[in-house]
């Protein structure tokens, strides 16, 4: 016997299907796949060409078909990559052609926290091979499995997210023109007013003089893009209206948002966000909906130490903003229901840290109460309906 003993790993009982196992580090220059087979205990790697999908499904191929004629058993396909820039195109490409796929959420995967510890594509695909074993053998928390939506759910959610994008251009845009007059000793002129074009031309500078040639153009050309940008906004808000109004019952998630909207301090863009962000998917238990907003507390407790870090935020980002804004509009406008009734009287007068620690715990407590109301179709507790 050599110094070295090769043990070949045990056959799979008679009829029972074997599993190859597949993770895939995606990149734009190049896709490095980790390769796990019953046929050896090491783990292979391949590389392939950025967005190389055909070469993939070859090499899936060819893989499981060596392990089939080999080990004579019917082959299993288990695949998995981590949510990024690539989307979701690859999980519904592999789940056409019969294979089991897993999308994961990139910081749920456990790493080593030394100081200075290496980083590489090969290392990233073993280590997700690794997670990928151990989450089949049944430990489920070596990460987290993202919820892919379908092409109609992904689709659903482009027009808030469109008009979010707008909006901040047309920030950009107004901030840009502002400046630019700032540094002429002008700080009265709104670009945000409908006459503003024949505002511009009468703008003069601080010594009564006209703007110089170049700025002139400059500001010209700013308040097209701004113009173009609105005009944009409003055929996305015109769209978004129609769901709320009934005009566009072909909407995906369009009776949700209509319900949403019935309850006085939620519009049509709180209802349309909500829905899309939120609501689209299904939810065990209260739990689960708090942890995908990011509403869950983390503590921190180690031996005498102990503290509270707040809320996780470790969910949707843009649902949590958007809840915490609707908390500050429901006191508002619906000051005789029991979260308000809550609120007031556990804050009272007082100012500061206390009451914007409040408005996220009553905020988490108006999202579980919404869930019900589209699950259940019973309103929040005293909450009013829009006439």
């Amino acid at each position: 016997m050599t110094a070295r003993t090769v043990i070949n790993p045990p056959a799979a009982p008679h009829g029972e299907t074997v599993r190859c196992l597949f993770a895939i580090e995606l990149s734009k220059t190049s896709w490095i796949v980790a390769v796990h087979t019953p046929l050896s205990d090491k783990i292979s790697r391949y590389t392939l060409k950025g967005c190389d999908w055909k070469g993939l499904l070859a090499l899936i191929d060819r893989v499981c078909r060596r392990g089939g004629q080999e080990l004579g058993r019917p082959v299993e396909v288990i695949t998995c990559y981590e949510a990024g820039y690539d989307g979701f195109w690859l999980h519904r490409l592999l789940q056409a052609q019969g294979i089991r796929n897993y999308v994961i959420d990139p910081a749920s995967l456990q790493v080593d926290r030394r100081g200075r510890r290496p980083k590489t594509d090969r290392i990233d695909a073993e280590q997700l091979l690794r997670s990928l074993m151990a989450y089949l053998r049944g430990e489920p928390k070596v990460w987290s499995v993202v919820q892919v939506p379908s092409i109609a759910e992904e689709d659903a959610r482009r027009l808030h997210r469109e008009r979010d994008r707008l909006i901040n251009e047309r920030n950009q845009h107004v901030n840009r023109i502002k400046g630019l007059c700032a540094i002429q000793g002008i700080y009265h002129y709104e670009p945000m007013r409908r006459d503003r074009l024949a505002r511009l031309e009468r703008l003069r500078t601080v010594q009564g003089d006209e703007l110089p040639e170049r700025l002139m153009a400059e500001l010209r050309r700013e308040l097209q893009r701004l113009e173009l940008v609105l005009e944009m906004i409003d055929r996305l808000e015109a769209e978004r209206d129609a769901i709320v109004t009934d005009e566009a019952p072909t909407h995906l998630n369009a009776r949700k948002i209509r319900d949403l909207h019935r309850l006085r301090a939620i519009g049509p863009e709180f209802a349309t966000v909500l829905v899309g962000e939120v609501f689209y998917r299904s939810f065990n238990n209260r739990r689960q909906l708090g942890s995908y907003v990011g509403f869950t507390p983390s503590p921190f407790r180690s031996g005498t130490m102990v503290r509270e870090q707040g809320i996780s935020k470790a969910g949707n980002p843009k649902a949590r903003k958007t809840m915490v804004e609707l908390a500050w509009l429901w006191l508002r406008y619906q000051p005789d229901s029991s979260l308000s009734i809550w609120f007031r009287e556990r804050v009272g007068a007082m100012k500061g840290r206390i009451r914007r620690i409040t408005i996220v715990a009553l905020a988490r407590k108006l999202l579980v109460a919404l869930w019900r109301y589209l699950e259940t179709g019973v309103a929040p507790q005293g909450a009013v309906l829009k006439g």
